[in-house]
């Protein structure tokens, strides 16, 4: 039962984050135009509320997800299920409570749109230091995603409950993913691995998600 339920967890995740990000604007890494995001925040409060709610469900399904997966598969390694289970419990956890901060930008923009002078600047100057934290926060989040991602994926490729070549396609993802995460941090105008890694990823997560979730009903 956990594994259908681990399955549906992943395709969750990327059904909710995908309309957050699409159809509420929301920004993963947020581009650092104060001004702009204010602005736009001013102008369609509930988009925010919306966007920045359906992200939190997201961290509460990644918590689910991890402890989901370790009910599932710990017995296959248990040193590898309280790696990936403490690892994306804690970058679920940082993600919601820095989200507080970012809350508060409704709170900014609402007085920044009857501002003006240097009160204006000073208003997107905190906004300013909310996005950058936001985006920091995110940065330190996904080291533990990698790590998580690896540790599952592992086991997925000694528990032969799915495909090996899935296994291992989230293993070379996980890496690439953060390796590509790792040279951002340092060199910030580089993101060229980071992003092929997280299109793996997206993939990984994908058909990993869909295998879980129909492996019952596919012919042994």
């Amino acid at each position: 039962m956990f594994i259908e339920i681990s399955g549906f967890l992943f395709l969750l995740i990327i059904v909710v984050l995908v309309i957050a990000t699409s159809r509420y604007d929301y920004e993963i890494f947020s581009e650092l135009d104060s001004a702009a995001k204010l602005q736009e925040i001013s102008e369609n409060p509930k988009k925010f509320r919306i966007g920045t709610l359906l992200v939190l469900i997201e961290h509460v399904v990644i918590i689910t997800l991890a402890v989901s997966l370790f009910i599932a598969f710990n017995q296959y390694n248990l040193m590898l299920g309280i790696i990936w289970v403490s690892a994306r419990s804690i970058e679920g956890l940082i993600q919601i409570y820095r989200k507080r901060d970012y809350w508060s930008l409704l709170n900014i923009a609402n007085l920044y749109s009857g501002a003006s002078g240097s009160e204006k600047d000073t208003l997107s100057d905190s906004a300013l230091a909310i996005l950058k934290s936001k985006n920091s926060t995110f940065s330190i989040s996904q080291i533990l995603f990698s790590i998580g991602t690896l540790a599952y994926s592992i086991v997925f490729v000694i528990s032969g409950v799915i495909p090996e070549i899935i296994g291992w396609f989230g293993i070379v993802s996980s890496i690439a993913y953060g390796l590509g995460n790792g040279i951002f941090i340092i060199r910030p105008n580089n993101r060229v691995l980071w992003n092929l890694g997280g299109l793996l990823i997206w993939i990984f997560e994908l058909v990993v998600g869909g295998w879980l979730l129909f492996s019952s009903l596919l012919p042994v």
